[in-house]
Parts: C-alpha cells; structure tokens; sequence
C-alpha cells in the first residue's frame, strides 16, 4: 500500500485549517495544519512534507515571507492562499517562487484540482527532462547536477532551485542555442496544464536569471529574443 502524500496547511485560520484537513484527508492525503510560521517549521524539522498550502495573510511573518524562506531552502512545491485576489498578489507570490495561486474564497475541489496537478508536475518530469547518461552540465561557469538537482556556481557556492525553475533550465540547457516561445516553454515544463495566456513563463524566466546572476537589462545566458522567445546562449558541456 502507498504511502499518502503529506500536505502542510499553513492559516492562521483555525476554521479553514480544519476543514481544508478534513476535506483533503477524504481525498486520500496525510494532512498536518500549522497556525504560523513557527509551527510551519517544526512540522517541517519533524518529517517529510510533499506540499505546502500557504496563506499569505497571516499576522506576524506573512506568506510570502514564508514563501521566500521556504524557496531559499527547497524545491518543496508550494500553492498559496488569500483573501485578496488582485493580480498583483499572484505576482508577487508567483516571483517568490510559488507553484501555483488560489484566491479565497474557493472550492476546495478546486484546491484539490490544483494540488493533484502541482504534485503530478513535481512527480513526473517532461519527455525531454527524463533522466538519462548526463549527469552534469557545465555552461558559463555554472554546474547543475542532475541527480541532486544542486546547481552550482563557479566558486562553488550551491543554489536552491525551485522545482519550476529546475525544470526550465533543463529544458534551456537540452535546447541549448535554440530560441523557445512562450507555448514551448510551458508545454515543456507544464504539459497538458498549460495555459495559452499564462505569462508565469515571464516571471520564471526572471527567477532563474537571479539565480544565474544573469543582469536581467543585459542578460548574457537567457536572452530574449523579441517577438520570438527565449534563448540560452552559452555552450553546454554534458558528463
């Protein structure tokens, strides 16, 4: 028998905590709820946790706080929640690296719906992304490895990567030289999941350009291409 995946509900609502664990425990989960940060990071130092479903209004640290703390140290896939739903909430919550955004109030089949397809694009890499005889691509000094999916910089320092923004730069180092548009890109990295109009490739692309301290005015290794796409343009090296 499987193991249930474990999912972390992060509120500083007792009433929502308790109905998100119940509804999502019928649905098969091991669900742990936490009022705040402090606890969020005492279930997290006690045992292995698949997803975090993060509020981000929530006194004291708020999410996106937590959500850039959670970024820095993992690729834990992470859905955020809030009573706001202006689209520069999503935003902001999108470039601190969460996987996916739900404006309250919602259906929690809908939540659901979004934790399944958030958990199955951390799960199941793209065709192209499958893991093969490369472990390790070198280019412009940088070394992601892929079976720990470290990604390092020249002098050595380790860089946490989101599960979003690994599977980007796979797709741009196994395309290497080659301009990608938007659709590629998130048919690559999302699958049947993608969206036509989602411009998060945009924000992803931003993320992992900081992460390669990659000036995003004069980018050197992703480049944009107007009207077409995105490129890396440096030479990989595969061992």
């Amino acid at each position: 028998m499987e193991t249930p995946e474990h999912l972390l509900v992060v509120d500083d609502d007792r009433e929502i905590r308790e109905l998100l664990a119940d509804y999502l425990e019928r649905q098969g989960y091991r669900v742990t709820t936490a009022a705040n940060g402090g606890e969020m990071r005492r279930v997290l130092a006690a045992a292995p946790v698949n997803m975090v479903i993060l509020d981000v209004m929530m006194p004291g640290e708020d999410g996106l706080a937590l959500c850039r703390e959670l970024r820095a140290q993992s690729a834990i896939p992470i859905i955020m929640l809030t009573a706001r739903g202006e689209s520069v909430d999503r935003i902001v919550g999108l470039e601190m690296g969460a996987d996916d955004y739900l404006a309250k109030p919602f259906e929690p089949r809908e939540l659901l719906a979004r934790i399944r397809s958030v958990l199955r694009r951390a799960h199941a890499l793209p065709p192209n992304l499958q893991p093969d005889s490369d472990r390790l691509f070198h280019f412009a000094g940088w070394t992601l490895d892929v079976e720990s999916r470290q990604l390092l910089s020249a002098d050595g320092v380790a860089v946490a990567l989101s599960g979003a923004e690994y599977r980007l730069l796979r797709v741009f180092l196994d395309h290497a030289g080659r301009v990608l548009n938007r659709d590629q890109l998130l048919n690559f990295t999302r699958g049947r999941d993608a969206d036509p109009f989602d411009r998060s490739i945009d924000l992803a692309v931003s993320r992992l350009r900081q992460k390669l301290r990659d000036d995003a005015r004069d980018p050197k290794l992703l480049k944009t291409v107007r009207n077409e796409g995105y490129v890396l343009a440096v030479p990989v090296r595969r061992e």
